[in-house]
């Protein structure tokens, strides 16, 4: 283990499992994880290795003798029939059947239906009614000679589910950890490495939690296939319930007239709508209006009254466009059903997840680190549904007032369900605060900035926060600041602050005037570098987390352009990422040069303590092939702990000052030929760097 997983262990004891555990126990079993890792919970919430075995054989063993396969589902009810009582995992669904007036349970997998269920069962767990739940109940046959009488007797049922937790000791226990931590031990309680997301990225994933822990919140996720949007809704929670293919009726949504029967959102935390996009699908007129009044009001009418609800909404969906593409051509909506790009729907929606800043889940992406026991996690989400967070920025910050009520709603929302996560303890510093402020309210942004593309009659608004001291801070979404001409393009729309406005880019508190900064100033000078005949010039630039487009050829080739001499200072070209970094970077200066130049580079880096000779056999290997090119490698190593910058220096008048050196992009695999972010830089996401141009 390392220090985060013992640290968990020590103030988590038997309240956190290791992620990989889920996997092995798993096998054939087609069940959510949160079934997993309640038996997980029961017998392996440990650190001590021979008892993890020991509670794995368990859970194996009761997966094996009780869960029951679809195939297999003859043989258990024989056994069943043999044994007279047996216990079984399934879910169970209850209906009424009103002519007889009992509750009568089907259990899907078991194929067995019109099992009688005691309605004090039904009081303690109304969800039975709804969806289904999984549960471990035994069941016990009697024959019978009354044809109409069922033979399968239901003793007991349990639904698997925490039953009780005490949440002043995970708030007390939350003290122990630093936010960076608490961050790192949710992203592999959500079954993640932490190790390979940036801190974007991983604020990203947390707001797929936000519907669990915040009534009534409304979250769309549109982006390429494969980046796990659904996972959290069907894997995660037993309070969620997603909907696959994104199509559902009315009655099954919200109340069936002819029953009285509540549906969905009466008894679920979260209903998400899974393959959300899509041109071609069916849309009810009728879904998207009441939907649209939900959502509004929380409360919906089908003509005989008026009920309310508290489940939240999240749509997930994959785009089939570029997000250039949905700039220049239209929007980022673009791929849901017509009925479904309503401005009034639209509105509605209080975050819009930029799924395309998220990866394509890879094996090697999977956590083997402790994180909680996801049925624990998601009871203390459920518990904070009751609390309102929304009001711990006002001490800080106060939004513009051009932000309507709709939008200060979602941005509400959104920073309360970030704070209830991350700062249960109610601890939680001004930059932290503002972090989490800022995050909300380009979510927000990014669904009125698209709206108002569909609908131009609504009107502008100013995405800005002052503070205290009065000092005015714009907020811009990473794709408006990537693709500046093109977001602005159909953007006409949105307010920009006037010419003269004092107003602190980023958040940094580095005050510059807002003509620059609302154009997107740092990407439009970024852009002019990488032309056919730059001006160079001194400057300073700025890059975030998660942003693209960026490649050593548009970021530092044109300052080498005609060099003879470079030198290259950094600490960190060690690992075999990093070598890679400063092998593209060589590749750089062979686009650059003519075929009958030749070109000296020398490298000022540290040998690595416990891996120096492969370091050197890199190098060397480097140096062989980069002769052939007309390039001369060289490289020396400077006393470990006295180098700290990292620059390149060329012998025509500039210095390129890099304050993450080389090292400037999110992890990638690197092992597949056929992505396209392993072959060009300008398709990785990057993470948050400077870099300054000087000429000397």
């Amino acid at each position: 283990m390392n220090a985060l997983d013992t640290k968990i262990n020590e103030h988590f004891p038997g309240l956190v499992v290791r992620k990989d555990l889920v996997k092995t126990v798993k096998g054939n079993a087609i069940v959510p994880s949160y079934v997993l890792e309640y038996l997980l919970g029961q017998y392996c919430a440990t650190s001590d290795e021979a008892s993890i075995q020991t509670g794995i054989e368990t859970v194996k063993q009761i997966l094996a003798q009780h869960y029951v396969h679809r195939n297999e589902a003859g043989l258990v009810r024989s056994n069943i029939r043999e044994k007279g009582r047996y216990k079984v995992i399934d879910k169970i669904s209850v209906s009424l059947n009103d002519k007889d007036d009992v509750y009568e349970a089907e259990f899907s997998n078991l194929g067995i239906k019109k099992v009688l269920v005691n309605p004090s069962t039904i009081k303690t767990h109304p969800k039975l009614l709804v969806g289904g739940v999984w549960c471990i109940a035994d069941l016990e046959y009697m024959a019978t000679e009354d044809k109409n009488a069922c033979p399968w007797l239901l003793s007991s049922l349990k639904p698997i589910q925490l039953s009780h937790f005490d949440f002043d000791g995970y708030a007390h226990a939350r003290r122990q950890f630093s936010t960076d931590e608490w961050i790192d031990l949710l992203i592999q309680s959500v079954g993640f490495n932490p190790e390979l997301f940036s801190r974007r990225s991983k604020l990203t994933q947390l707001v797929r939690l936000i519907p669990f822990c915040e009534r009534n919140y409304n979250v769309i996720e549109l982006g390429p296939k494969g980046t796990g949007k659904s996972h959290i809704y069907s894997e995660f929670s037993p309070h969620g319930m997603l909907i696959s293919g994104g199509e559902v009726t009315v009655p099954k949504l919200f109340v069936n007239n002819s029953t009285g029967k509540l549906g969905l959102v009466g008894y679920w935390d979260c209903v998400a709508f899974d393959e959300f996009a899509g041109k071609q699908k069916r849309v009810d007129k009728a879904l998207v209006d009441i939907l649209k009044n939900y959502m509004a009001n929380k409360s919906f009418s089908r003509g005989v009254e008026t009920l309310g609800a508290e489940a939240s909404m999240a749509f997930v969906g994959n785009t089939q466009h570029t997000v250039p593409w949905m700039l220049r051509h239209s929007h980022l909506f673009c791929d849901l059903s017509e009925k479904f790009c309503d401005s009034a729907f639209l509105d509605r929606i209080h975050f819009y997840i930029p799924g395309w800043e998220v990866d394509v889940i890879r094996s090697e992406m999977f956590s083997s680190g402790y994180g909680f026991v996801v049925d624990y996690l998601a009871e203390i989400l459920r518990d904070q549904r009751n609390k309102d967070e929304s009001h711990r920025y006002q001490e800080h910050f106060t939004l513009s007032s051009d932000i309507s009520t709709r939008d200060r709603d979602g941005i509400h929302k959104t920073f309360s369900g970030l704070m209830k996560i991350l700062y249960p303890h109610g601890d939680a510093s001004r930059e932290e605060i503002e972090e989490l402020l800022r995050f909300a309210i380009e979510g927000r942004k990014r669904v009125k900035d698209h709206t108002m593309r569909i609908d131009p009659t609504y009107p502008p608004v100013r995405f800005t926060y002052t503070d205290a001291a009065g000092n005015v801070y714009a907020v811009t979404t990473l794709e408006e600041r990537e693709y500046p001409s093109l977001y602005q393009k159909a953007d006409a729309g949105t307010a920009k602050p006037e010419v003269g406005d004092s107003i602190s880019d980023e958040g940094t508190g580095s005050t510059t005037n807002h003509a620059a900064a609302a154009d997107g100033s740092d990407l439009s000078a970024f852009q002019n570098i990488a032309t056919a005949t730059p001006e160079l010039k001194e400057q300073h630039l700025s890059f975030e987390e998660n942003q693209k487009g960026i490649s050593y050829d548009k970021l530092i080739g044109p300052y080498l352009k005609g060099a003879t001499n470079l030198t290259i200072t950094d600490p960190y070209i060690r690992l075999f990422y990093q070598i890679r970094n400063l092998m593209e970077l060589l590749e750089t200066v062979v686009k650059l040069k003519a075929p009958d130049d030749e070109v000296s580079v020398h490298l000022v880096t540290v040998e690595d303590e416990f891996k120096g000779e492969q370091q050197r056999e890199h190098f060397e290997k480097i140096q062989a092939s980069a002769a052939t090119t007309g390039i001369d490698f060289t490289w020396t190593f400077d006393t470990p702990g006295t180098m700290h910058a990292r620059h390149i220096v060329t012998d025509h008048g500039w210095k390129i000052s890099l304050d993450r050196g080389l090292d400037i992009f999110q992890h990638y695999e690197m092992n597949d030929v056929f992505s396209f972010a392993n072959r060009l830089q300008q398709h990785r996401a990057c993470k948050a760097f400077e870099v300054t141009y000087i000429r000397l």
